[in-house]
């Protein structure tokens, strides 16, 4: 699928981008009176959010085509504050997020988010997409069979019908016939409208009621800076994942800044954090959105949408809108990660299921990211440590070919590769295929050449490569032991 969606990657066009925009407006409406239920904020704080979000990201961020809205991700952190403190701190809290991802960005700490290995992105974006499909599910509870029926034809349309046209984005039919037909034959069905209400009002400009002091610091503080890191995480892992699909690069450090801006004015219109979404950003690329007229154009539109077409916006079925999620849900899912799977080392297999368990069991994503990059280091850490040594014997010359990284990790392991009793009078230390790291490895190989010379051999170090040697010299073992470069194992 990722193929495919690398396939559309073309010039811009303005028909499609427009169409595009609508396609993911749409769609963002239910998710936005969603997490506000999850925040316990008014429906329009989230609706607002969404529409600036995705405004001011297609302006000032640095990935063309990516969407960012309220998510259920930052909705869930910011319930706690809200029921102990009320939103006006949670709009403080908002622009506070801001402020620390643009310093975030003005100091360029994007880099420490790189040290992310593939395969705790691919448990990301795979944890996110089975978390789609689950919220899916429940959308069922209690429907009647009409809901049943509805989802499976908007799921043949979304399908099948770029098959017959690619004019018009597919699930951008599917919502609009479905939402046609359920208005023509009033069929019993959810409509957004169930979901919370919505009105006819636009946003404004709104400073947070709260004391500027050092205890309303104190308050927001630690829930700012949790946003602000989840809300940068999973705006740069969609990010990178619009990249692949198409086949493009972004700014991740102008992203960084533009999340930042975007949540600063979102907090002074009366919204609270946001992010960049994955789901959506699919359907956006899925209907071949590409540039940022696309990401503009979906805020805009959603703007309209509640203000002049809200009541016909109430009438469109849940049906039609879970049923594109469930297509994006599946798109989301990395497959090829699977096959992957079972050609990855057992060590490394495990860190994508782990990081998928652990966002599926908390439903957050950052914890999941976090307990994948710390198994990955692990297991990065503990191959590292995996030193070995193969022998020659020339004559009277005992040759180690070393090979690994010795460092802290490393050195005990280092002092049990010798067979200090043998009765070669000549011993080669060949780290041709090695490298030191640390004093810690400069003194491991100190103490194996003490013991031999304890025993009366001499000892050589050889092939070290300049880093190596440089660590050696400051450690003294120049004076304690020979080096050579090369070292002629027939004498």
């Amino acid at each position: 699928m990722r193929s495919k969606l690398r396939r559309k990657a073309q010039s811009p066009n303005l028909k499609t981008e427009v169409l595009a925009g609508i396609t993911v407006a749409l769609a963002l409406i239910p998710e936005s009176l969603a997490f506000a239920a999850i925040a316990k904020v008014n429906p329009m704080v989230a609706l607002y959010t969404s529409f600036c979000m995705a405004v001011v990201t297609a302006i000032a961020g640095g990935r063309p085509a990516m969407i960012s809205a309220a998510t259920g991700s930052m909705a869930l952190l910011m319930t706690t504050l809200v029921a102990k403190h009320g939103v006006e701190y949670l709009f403080a809290a908002t622009v506070l997020t801001g402020v620390l991802q643009i310093l975030i960005g003005i100091l360029q700490l994007e880099r420490f988010f790189s040290f992310i290995p593939p395969s705790v992105i691919a448990g990301f974006v795979n944890a996110l997409g089975i978390l789609i499909f689950l919220a899916q599910l429940q959308q069922f509870v209690g429907e009647p069979w009409q809901m049943y029926v509805m989802v499976a034809v908007t799921l043949v349309i979304v399908y099948l019908f770029p098959r017959l046209s690619k004019a018009v984005p597919a699930p951008l039919v599917a919502i609009v016939s479905m939402t046609l037909f359920a208005i023509a034959v009033n069929l019993p069905v959810r409509r957004v409208g169930d979901i919370g209400q919505i009105t006819r009002s636009l946003p404004s400009v709104h400073l947070p009621a709260v004391s500027l002091s050092l205890e309303t610091i104190a308050i927001i503080l630690p829930y700012a800076l949790t946003l602000a890191i989840v809300g940068l995480l999973e705006s740069l892992l969609t990010a990178a994942l619009v990249d692949e699909l198409t086949d493009t690069r972004s700014s991740k450090n102008q992203e960084i800044k533009g999340q930042g801006i975007a949540n600063v004015v979102t907090g002074f219109l009366g919204g609270m954090a946001g992010c960049g979404m994955v789901g959506q950003s699919i359907i956006n690329v899925r209907s071949g959105g590409r540039s940022r007229l696309s990401t503009a154009v979906s805020g805009a539109f959603l703007l309209f949408a509640i203000f002049v077409l809200r009541d016909l916006v109430q009438q469109i079925p849940m049906a039609a809108l879970v049923g594109v999620m469930i297509m994006i849900a599946f798109e989301t899912f990395d497959w090829n990660s699977l096959k992957t799977l079972r050609k990855t080392p057992l060590p490394e297999s495990i860190v994508m299921p782990i990081t998928v368990a652990i966002v599926i069991w908390t439903h957050d994503l950052a914890k999941g990211v976090l307990v994948g990059v710390i198994l990955s280091t692990v297991v990065f850490g503990w191959q590292a440590a995996q030193i070995r040594a193969t022998t020659t014997q020339h004559s009277e010359v005992k040759t180690y070919h070393l090979s690994g990284q010795l460092f802290s990790g490393s050195a005990n392991r280092f002092l049990e590769l010798f067979d200090y009793q043998h009765n070669s009078k000549r011993i080669v230390l060949d780290f041709s295929a090695a490298r030191l790291w640390d004093w810690a490895a400069a003194d491991a190989v100190s103490k194996v050449v003490k013991k031999y010379q304890i025993l009366g051999k001499q000892v050589t170090l050889s092939g070290l490569n300049p880093e190596s040697q440089a660590i050696a010299e400051q450690f003294g073992l120049m004076q304690l032991a020979d080096f050579d470069w090369f070292v002629d194992q027939s004498a």
